[in-house]
């Protein structure tokens, strides 16, 4: 590892950070933000189906972003398109804060997804391609734990506007606001990888072979991707390996602030807490929740690292997926109160893992000539299925809870749509079965040249 090894590692870890900061804002401060968004008196089950709308909307926006940058980032440069993703997701994270409406609100969230959907498979192409063959798998495990990091900094940042609600320094209605401005201060990123940040040598090499070569794959691709069977395979079963993932991430387990959040809510409210001061405990205490699963979240991805480099990919997603399973299960049937939020780390614990695992295993199925390409098809298309897991959740969550008639009812029916979608799981385990083993094998390019005759 040279000093523009860890340079490029560090750029590259640092848009993917930022990039889950604005997430995870977008998480903590969702409902806060539709509860001022939509007109008032809306009934609270009524908000939490357009929060599961606007995130199946940014998540839609994300696949997107997703299939358009990879195949950019393969054909113009990993670099130029980080840049280009990074200015993209942070402006419009910016600009989601002068949002008036509920549409207003969703459109710049699917704008602000489609940066955020070309930043994983450029940064985990970036880092593939520079650096050294040893030093890949960990270095892209610490990438994706990192992005722990930007998720706890949004936790600080709810933890901060409950405090300034508590104080009276900042109206509850303007809280979200400000958390959205803050999303947008990555835009200044840019500017570093600007400056420094070179197209990996193996790229350019690439890229200047496939100017004279007849091969049938070229650069970014998706006829190549989809249309020759060699690349179609993994392609199509990473993607459903990625679909479990992102389903049971995105569709229920970053739905824990909602649960939190009522939780904390009905009893305080229970107590005969002034109005403001309940909502300014449920703030904080959804940002202490989201410190807590992420900080789980990291050490899950760390421990993914270690296993995947010690027993293989395989063995690694086997025991993610089932940890994912029953923590999920077991959360949404059991946490009760404060004392039950060390269950928020258990469960990131093994549903981020699962992420670490991404990031290690899909550069490992594409030559470079595909790989942004390949990485963002497995790791975005699926969302396009994955973004009707918020729906689906919604839905599901409203059949339950007909005839509910307080608000104790409708908590039981949220929980139980989140358990019986946490099966999602199963799909993930399932699929291992046919996807290959790449612990210790070269990568793509690498086994074509090993192959051909001297």
């Amino acid at each position: 590892m040279t000093p523009y090894h860890w340079f490029v590692f560090a750029m590259a870890s640092a848009a993917w950070l930022f990039d889950c900061l604005d997430q995870q804002i977008f998480l903590l401060f969702r409902q806060s933000a539709l509860e001022h968004l939509m007109p008032d008196g809306t009934d609270i089950t009524v908000i939490k189906k357009y929060g599961g709308y606007a995130t199946s909307i940014f998540v839609m926006g994300w696949a997107t972003g997703g299939l358009v940058f990879g195949s950019l980032g393969d054909r113009f440069g990993r670099a130029k398109m980080l840049t280009l993703t990074v200015l993209l997701y942070s402006l419009f994270t910016g600009l989601s804060a002068l949002s008036t409406g509920w549409l207003d609100f969703a459109i710049y969230r699917f704008i602000t997804g489609l940066g955020v959907g070309g930043v994983f498979g450029l940064a985990v192409a970036l880092v593939a391609d520079t650096l050294p063959d040893q030093s890949r798998p960990g270095a892209l495990g610490l990438l994706q734990a990192l992005s722990a990091v930007g998720n706890i900094t949004a936790g600080l940042i709810s933890m901060w506007m409950g405090g300034l609600i508590k104080a009276g320094t900042v109206n509850p209605e303007h809280a979200w606001k400000f958390a959205f401005l803050i999303g947008a201060v990555p835009a200044f990123l840019c500017v570093f990888i600007q400056v420094r940040l070179k197209e990996p040598e193996k790229w350019v090499k690439a890229r200047a072979a496939s100017a004279t070569s007849t091969s049938a794959t070229k650069l970014g691709s998706y006829a190549s991707l989809l249309g020759m069977e060699r690349w179609r395979t993994p392609a199509l079963l990473g993607m459903i390996l990625c679909i479990a993932g992102v389903i049971g991430l995105w569709g229920i387990g970053f739905f824990a602030p909602e649960l939190v959040g009522d939780v904390i809510t009905a009893s305080l409210k229970a107590k005969g807490m002034a109005e403001q001061n309940v909502q300014a405990a449920a703030a904080q205490w959804r940002g202490i929740n989201s410190i807590v699963q992420n900080v789980g979240a990291f050490f899950g991805m760390m421990t993914f690292t270690w296993v995947a480099q010690k027993m293989g990919r395989k063995p690694a997603f086997a025991i993610g997926f089932t940890g994912a399973l029953i923590t999920t299960y077991g959360y949404f049937l059991l946490f009760n109160g404060v004392g039950d939020i060390w269950m928020s780390a258990v469960m990131g614990f093994f549903q981020l893992a699962l992420f670490a695992g991404f990031a290690i295993y899909l550069p490992e199925l594409f030559p470079t000539q595909l790989r942004s390409t390949g990485v963002s098809f497995c790791y975005n298309v699926g969302r396009f299925i994955a973004a009707s897991g918020p729906f689906t959740l919604g839905l599901l969550q409203q059949q339950l809870a007909k005839g509910a008639t307080n608000p104790a009812e409708k908590l039981m029916a949220f929980r139980s749509a989140c358990q019986w979608m946490s099966l999602v799981f199963l799909i993930g385990l399932a699929v291992l079965f046919f996807l290959p083993e790449t612990k210790g094998r070269p990568m793509p390019e690498d086994l074509d040249t090993q192959k051909k005759p001297a």
